[in-house]
């Protein structure tokens, strides 16, 4: 992948470019604020840029306004915010996007895993924090079609909506891939979402519906 980073914590920031390097990556450039980051993002061929939600001038949400601006403009470019607290409300409207991922910055800790969800999110995919998914679903009214699904369907939900594939959540749930289909199936059935061969397209629909439906 070519990866442009906007963090506005050193530290991070280099530390960021060692991993994506280190994995055989390119670092196109490293930014301090997201003053530059849309100008350099048309200037270059990239697939992914990572960015902190909060940066400076006012450290409130200038992440995910250089995001809305980049997917507006680059749709097919990979977009991964991070965050240090869960915001779910600053990034809703683009949870529903093809090529995006919201982690918080606890999840670089786990290199392979965070590598992985930046790949994932760089070829089109979702990539959320089992953290922020737990947080959108419970926002979800008494009312909401959720409260159908079982304790394990909602498992398997969460993970659906973290980016994984059936076999992915087949290993992290300890059951077959023949028992995650059929739950998948139920799942989609109960929200009234029709099914698809692409995975993240699921993903994607499965937050869509959450996110317009949550109050």
């Amino acid at each position: 992948m070519r990866v442009i980073i906007a963090e506005d914590q050193a530290l991070l920031r280099d530390g960021l470019s060692r991993l994506f390097v280190d994995k055989g990556h390119e670092v196109v450039a490293s930014l301090a604020t997201a003053e530059r980051l849309v100008d350099t993002i048309e200037a270059s061929d990239v697939d992914l840029a990572v960015m902190d939600i909060r940066m400076p001038p006012s450290y409130t949400d200038e992440g995910v306004t250089a995001a809305r601006l980049v997917k507006a403009t680059r749709p097919q470019l990979g977009v991964l915010l991070l965050s240090q607290h869960i915001e779910t409300s600053h990034a809703s409207d683009l949870v529903a996007l093809p090529g995006f991922g919201y982690l918080l910055k606890d999840r670089v800790l786990a290199i392979d895993d965070f590598v992985d969800a930046a790949q994932r999110v760089a070829q089109g995919g979702s990539a959320l924090d089992p953290v922020v998914v737990a947080a959108m679903l419970a926002r979800v009214s008494d009312q909401h079609p959720v409260t159908r699904l079982s304790t394990r369907e909602r498992d398997v939900l969460a993970l659906m909506a973290e980016g994984l594939t059936n076999a992915g959540i087949a290993n992290r749930l300890g059951v077959s891939a023949r028992t995650v289909e059929a739950h998948v199936s139920h799942t989609l059935t109960k929200l009234d979402i029709e099914q698809s061969d692409t995975a993240h397209r699921r993903v994607l629909a499965v937050l869509s519906y959450l996110n317009a439906e949550s109050p």
